[in-house]
């Protein structure tokens, strides 16, 4: 029963918090990162299932913005976490949940990202 009570408030927090609409500067600050970061960026779509990321190998054009979207399939896998060492980026990926990644395109470089255990690698170009 407290189990029940303390998933119940937790989800009416997480429910309340995301709906709710904040005039902070913090708030504000965050929103036109999010709307910018879809405006004008090629959008990548990377499937993550049982054999890891889908496509594996991205190629972009320099200089030209790029967001990947991962979005987890299955639970049948180790790829719980999307992972970009270079750049300093650790991103959980919650099941059947879009999670974005804003991808730096200003030089041309390979840049590799793993799941958390290193068990599945992938590769962006950008040319």
């Amino acid at each position: 029963m407290k189990n029940t009570l303390a998933l119940a408030v937790l989800l009416a927090c997480v429910v309340g918090s995301s709906c709710k609409k904040s005039s902070e500067p913090s708030s504000a600050q965050e929103q036109p990162v999010a709307s910018s970061a879809m405006a004008g960026h090629a959008m990548i779509a990377v499937t993550v299932g049982a054999d890891g990321f889908s496509p594996n190998h991205v190629e972009l054009k320099k200089g030209e913005p790029a967001m990947l979207t991962f979005k987890r399939t299955t639970d049948s896998t180790c790829a719980n976490e999307v992972v970009f060492p270079e750049l300093g980026i650790k991103k959980e990926l919650p099941l059947n949940q879009p999670v974005m990644v804003q991808i730096p395109t200003d030089q041309a470089r390979t840049i590799g990202f793993e799941c958390g255990m290193g068990m599945y690698k992938s590769q962006i170009v950008v040319r």
